[in-house]
């Protein structure tokens, strides 16, 4: 299996421009191929996750064709226009995949099986397939519909008004998926507020949205149809964040980040930082649905803060980033609610505390906590991914500040989002030690 080798890193000044966000990627792909006519979209993510998306769209009868440059033309068959496909569905390693197209799947008139790779068939599925049932889907898997293979028969969908136990952008956007199909009004409330991007983007299609306080609504579309749109993806913040991790904490660097989303429900990261004692600038713009920034970040001396659970859903995938900040910080740092991340691609809280202690770092998990004092002098080590594509890119960042060389094994997961990332990495490196 690849894996990257890297030494410390000082004198860092480049501009980069992050890969199209994986999150609005996959929404895109898969709206522009239930409204009907012809979607344009550009800077599109071109990871194996959304690959996977494009692959089931495509074995269900749409009209996918993507080039070089990063962009995709769609022909979208409408709401009912898909058909079924002629084996299951294979999702690889992609969760957002599987648990937003059962919210499409549930409202069509054939049936079809969604399978994944083996880190897949282990992730928690019943926090969709349980509000889908009540919605009158008719869907079959191991352990109750918990886990992959499920089978989904499409059928007649009601109206729901559903509070969900976890914040999760991917469950409420399954059930505001389905509720499209719906005759009358679907609404699902969240503990906290997730990412939105799915509501902006439905919008944008013509879909009928409201907002109120943690709640969404949408209404059934009936015989109307979602409108195509051209879109253009922003630069994905959880992608951007470890160059900004990385100019924040690497000696006399100054890294500048364009054209980057910034949504509010995305930039906790940011926030983060900000609390921490980062030095941060944004230059800040709203294109199409999406605000995106111009972010500049320098080397910055940090202090510890404290991550509350509600702060979580906001920030869920800059974790590890956060907890490396946190080792180089005065103080202790303390992160809350973390518990989603132990049914991720791996167990992330596991692989992120054995890869920190490696360095060097005093962090430890209590509970749905971590806990991480510093600051801590980091050695390069010898660490591996476990599968996990943001683990592997947190590895090679702190790699990249320790102390000596620190080789990552089995780095081929980075191609999940960020298949650019060790070009990138390399392009910014000026003095001192590199790749």
């Amino acid at each position: 299996m690849p894996n990257i080798t890297v030494r410390k890193m000082s004198g860092l000044q480049g501009e980069i421009t992050p890969p199209g966000d994986k999150s609005i990627s996959h929404r895109a792909i898969m709206l522009s191929s239930i409204a009907r006519g012809k979607s344009r979209i550009s800077n599109l993510l071109q990871g194996f996750d959304c690959q996977a998306t494009i692959d089931a769209f495509s074995k269900m009868g749409i009209s996918i064709h993507t080039s070089n440059d990063k962009t995709a033309t769609i022909e979208g068959k409408g709401l009912r226009g898909l058909k079924k496909p002629d084996s299951g569905l294979y999702l690889a390693n992609s969760g957002t995949t599987m648990r937003l197209l059962m919210g499409i799947l549930a409202g069509q008139d054939f049936e079809a099986m969604l399978t994944g790779d083996e880190s897949l068939s282990k992730r928690p599925m019943k926090r969709v397939t349980y509000p889908l049932r009540l919605m009158g889907a008719d869907i079959a898997g191991k352990d109750d519909a918990n886990l992959a293979p499920i089978t989904i028969n499409g059928t007649v969908l009601k109206p729901i008004d559903y509070k969900s136990p976890v914040a999760s952008a991917q469950v409420k956007s399954s059930i505001i998926f389905a509720g499209l199909y719906a005759d009358g009004i679907t609404t699902i409330a969240e503990p906290f507020k997730s990412r939105d991007h799915t509501e902006r983007m439905l919008r944008l299609f013509g879909a009928n949205l409201k907002e109120e306080d943690l709640s969404v609504s949408v209404e059934g579309l009936g015989s109307s149809e979602l409108k195509p749109q051209s879109i253009s993806v922003p630069g994905d913040i959880s992608s951007a964040a470890f160059f900004i991790v990385l100019g924040i904490l690497a000696e006399d660097a100054q890294i500048k980040i364009n054209h980057c989303g910034v949504n509010s429900t995305r930039r906790g990261i940011l926030d983060a930082l900000g609390r921490m004692g980062a030095k941060i600038e944004l230059a800040e713009r709203i294109e199409s649905f999406e605000p995106i920034a111009d972010i500049i970040v320098k080397r910055s001396p940090l202090r510890a803060t404290k991550i509350t659970k509600d702060e979580i859903p906001l920030l869920i995938d800059e974790v590890p980033l956060i907890a490396l900040c946190a080792t180089q910080a005065e103080g202790e740092t303390i992160i809350e609610g973390i518990g989603e991340l132990r049914v991720k691609e791996t167990d992330r809280v596991s692989s992120v505390v054995t890869n920190l202690k490696a360095f060097g770092a005093d962090i430890e998990a209590e509970g749905d906590s971590l806990i991480i004092k510093g600051p801590r002098k980091l050695k390069g080590a010898k660490v591996e991914s476990f599968g996990d594509h943001r683990t592997a890119m947190m590895s090679v960042i702190a790699g990249a500040i320790a102390e000596g060389k620190t080789t990552v094994d089995d780095t081929g997961c980075i191609a999940t989002s960020f298949p650019e990332f060790e070009h990138i990495l390399a392009s910014i490196t000026n003095t001192g030690d590199s790749l």
